[in-house]
């Protein structure tokens, strides 16, 4: 009996010596997750004026959204090689609005990555990405009047001097004929009075489109009974 006292108490030294050691945390680190950044336009062509949004998801790989750190939409207008900073978003999934194109140009969204500051804790870093590139073409705007056979506007931007063919047909979507091509001013103006003709017709105006702009146009309808 003695003896298994003994042996006992041993045992239970032992023990108490090691516990530290057992309930010691491991050393705890912020972890590196891979990002991947997706955007959307809600439009690809525009007339020159107007604006399209363009909406924008960031992952980590392990599936979850991404909400530390920013992102920011770039465009590479036609002609040049050089990305310019368009808006950067409060947040990574921060989405663009009122995006007002100049010319046509290609665009990106590039999430630019985030480091935790606490190191020694379960926070997550994440790395930068950049979306697919998009191109958001932009047609020339070509102004016009309600009503009469004076048709008179102003086509923008960068149209002086320049051609606007016309068209005439007795069908809205069909066999047009070239009636005349007139001729801006250096402001981009026009004007033009159309004949008087018996009946129904439909007088197509179209500009050219260019390397940057998209050709536009419209078509009026004139009546004399």
């Amino acid at each position: 009996m003695r003896i298994t006292r003994l042996v006992a108490g041993s045992v239970t030294a032992g023990l108490i010596g090691l516990t530290p050691i057992a309930i010691a945390a491991p050393s705890q680190a912020a972890v590196t997750l891979s990002t991947t950044t997706v955007s959307t336009p809600s439009a690809t062509k525009v007339v020159y004026g107007d604006s399209f949004d363009v909406t924008v998801d960031v992952d980590a790989q392990d599936g979850q959204g991404v909400y530390d750190g920013t992102s920011t939409l770039y465009a590479m207008e036609v002609g040049s090689t050089a990305w310019v900073p368009v808006a950067t978003g409060t947040y990574p999934t921060s989405s663009f609005y009122d995006v007002k194109p100049a010319a046509g140009a290609t665009y990106k969204v590039v999430y630019g990555g985030y480091t935790d500051t606490d190191q020694g804790t379960t926070g997550k870093n994440y790395t930068a990405s950049e979306s697919a590139t998009f191109t958001v073409e932009v047609a020339r705007k070509i102004t016009y009047p309600s009503s009469g056979f004076v048709i008179k506007g102003k086509v923008t931007p960068s149209y002086a001097k320049k051609k606007i063919v016309i068209k005439v047909s007795k069908k809205q979507n069909k066999s047009y004929k070239k009636f005349k091509t007139i001729k801006t001013d250096a402001k981009g103006k026009y004007k033009i009075t159309l004949p008087r003709r018996g009946g129904t017709w439909y007088w197509s105006f179209v500009v050219k489109g260019d390397d940057k702009y998209l050709a536009n146009g419209f078509v009026w309808k004139t009546f004399v009974g």
